[in-house]
């Protein structure tokens, strides 16, 4: 049929999207550090690109509602990956929201993106939130 032209479901290659190393954070961006131990097999890089997409705007299939967003302006960029010292299996993955992603005045959406459903994901064994960076120019969208 005409609806499935070009509409191929199956698991995405987060890293060619969502891992953006030349990525220079902004004063607006939401900054977040995770601990991120990838199951065997999976790339540090490949690992940081699924939590920033995962907890943004990407999904592990292909929806045909992806062409209806600007990609671009509201997903979350894993821009930075480092070993930790003394893991031999742990990174932390650096990673940028756009403040347009959230909800204005909103501390649970924000927080439900971040956190939600991606500490349930099959391509890591483990994930720990360390930081969040909560920049000026959301906190003054907050009313009281």
């Amino acid at each position: 049929t005409k609806a499935s032209v070009g509409f191929q479901p199956g698991v995405k290659d987060y890293k060619l999207t969502y891992y953006t190393p030349e990525y220079e954070t902004k004063d607006t961006d939401i900054l977040a550090a995770f601990r991120v131990t990838p199951q065997p097999g999976v790339p540090p890089e490949e690992a940081g690109a699924a939590v920033a997409a995962e907890s943004s705007t990407g999904t592990w299939t292909t929806v045909w509602t992806d062409g209806l967003t600007s990609l671009d302006r509201y997903k979350g960029r894993c821009y930075g990956i480092e070993p930790v010292p003394g893991e031999e299996s742990q990174f932390i993955a650096y990673v940028a929201y756009p403040l347009d992603l959230f909800e204005e005045g909103s501390v649970t959406n924000m927080f439900t993106s971040i956190v939600g459903n991606v500490f349930g994901f099959k391509a890591l064994r483990a994930l720990f939130l360390e930081k969040l960076s909560i920049q000026i120019a959301k906190g003054k969208t907050f009313q009281g």
